[in-house]
């Protein structure tokens, strides 16, 4: 017994008529008529009494009825699903975010994607771009901003921004008023840093051990606000990306250059290279691929 058994039956019930419901159906009546006469050989049994003009059905028509009601609305309600998420009516999409790249340039890019497809649920998990990599990996996110360079053996990516590290202090510091810092000028300072899930908490720590010392790290924090907050305090120094820095209040924090080396920050949206995406994250994917290509 097939699906389209059942369609039959019932529209032939619902027509009391097989040449109607062959119409509908677009199927001819013999066809409907022969499509009855094998199931009713498969199973072994009759599911229409033929006998004059009215369509009868027998004990076992009237079973294949009643249970035929409830299979066909559920298979409509899953074409009217697939439906929807082919054009993109329903969907759900999980996205990584990093506290600096999500507030700096993804409210706005939301709203645009929402608009567009308000039917679309949106997972933002924010956390650091390290967890968020794993996370990746591991088919818990569909796709998430990373700090390049990536494994591009695991990831496809496109550019978000290309930025650099600025070092972050009170304005009383001894090195406030300088342009320029070069990173081993800092050897016994005291740092603040983002804590280790944040790939920027290994990068400047290597960055830190190639000038030739090991930093002091005094406090750790997952939020970016906070770390300027204790900078504000003169609790130590810092290191913000220059985008962030450019929010920063110069009479409360200084934010300066650094050199040999410069630290890059280089957010990317990427995603797994290999595995299933759905038709919502390839569009979101797609759209914001689109907006950063675009001239700011």
């Amino acid at each position: 017994m097939e699906l389209r058994h059942l369609q039959y039956i019932a529209e032939i019930v619902r027509c009391n008529n097989f040449t109607r419901a062959a119409e509908n159906l677009n199927v001819t009546q013999p066809t409907i008529s022969k499509m009855i006469q094998n199931l009713e050989k498969e199973l072994n049994a009759d599911i229409f009494v033929r006998s004059g003009r009215q369509i009868q059905l027998t004990d076992v028509g009237e079973a294949i009825l009643q249970h035929s009601g409830p299979i066909l609305q559920m298979f409509e309600s899953l074409k009217t699903e697939i439906n929807d998420l082919t054009f993109l009516n329903k969907g759900s999409i999980r996205i990584g975010l990093p506290p600096m790249a999500g507030s700096s340039f993804f409210p706005d890019v939301i709203k645009k994607f929402q608009d567009r497809y308000p039917g679309i649920t949106m997972k933002m998990v924010e956390d650091g771009a390290s967890k968020i990599e794993r996370s990746i990996e591991e088919g818990l996110l569909d796709v998430g901003i990373l700090l390049w360079p990536v494994d591009q053996a695991v990831f496809d990516s496109f550019p978000i921004v290309r930025d650099q590290l600025k070092v972050v202090m009170h304005p009383a510091h001894r090195l406030a008023d300088r342009e320029r810092i070069e990173l081993a000028e800092l050897e016994l300072e005291r740092f603040i840093f983002f804590n280790s899930h944040f790939a920027m908490h290994d990068r400047i720590k290597n960055a830190c051990r190639s000038a030739g010392f090991v930093p002091r790290i005094v406090s750790e924090s997952s939020q970016w606000d906070l770390i300027r907050e204790m900078v504000r305090a003169d609790l130590g120094i810092a290191f913000l990306p220059g985008t962030i820095c450019r929010l920063l209040d110069p009479n409360k924090v200084k934010a300066i250059s650094l050199v040999s080396p410069e630290i890059p920050w280089q957010p990317v949206m990427a995603w797994r290279r290999e595995g299933y995406q759905s038709l919502a994250a390839r569009e979101w994917i797609a759209f914001t691929k689109q907006i950063f290509a675009e001239p700011t």
